[in-house]
């Protein structure tokens, strides 16, 4: 079983940046997957993609509308993946998931074992 616990959200001003981190560990095992990524949930929202990474060779991919702000990256030999986050909007606003994945998807199906969320609030 994969346990994934997010940290670093918070309140930050428009234009600013913040980076999260997804810790993971696996009872009784060596943590591993093919995929991680992140996530966002805002209110009366569903839940969006919005960067993923292979675990293993570091490839990366993002959704649109981050794509150039946010950057993703792992450290394997702290089983910790990151969401560095610059020039932050009011609509970045949500609370952000990392979640593991064994396929290159960008739908929250596509994801398995999941966080418990941090929230980041934006104002303007």
């Amino acid at each position: 079983q994969v346990q994934l616990v997010e940290s670093g959200g918070g309140l930050v001003q428009a234009g600013g940046s913040l980076r999260l981190s997804c810790t993971a560990s696996a009872s009784g095992r060596t943590f591993s997957t093919y995929i991680m990524g992140w996530f966002r949930q805002a209110p009366g929202k569903e839940r969006e993609f919005v960067a993923a990474i292979t675990w293993i060779g570091g490839s990366s991919y993002y959704a649109a509308s981050v794509k150039g702000r946010f950057t993703i990256s792992r450290d394997n030999a702290k089983n910790t993946l990151y969401l560095q986050m610059s020039s932050l909007k009011p609509e970045d606003t949500a609370v952000y998931y990392c979640a593991t994945s064994r396929s290159r998807g960008q739908y929250a199906k596509d994801f398995a074992s999941w966080g418990q969320g941090t929230q980041v609030t934006v104002s303007s």
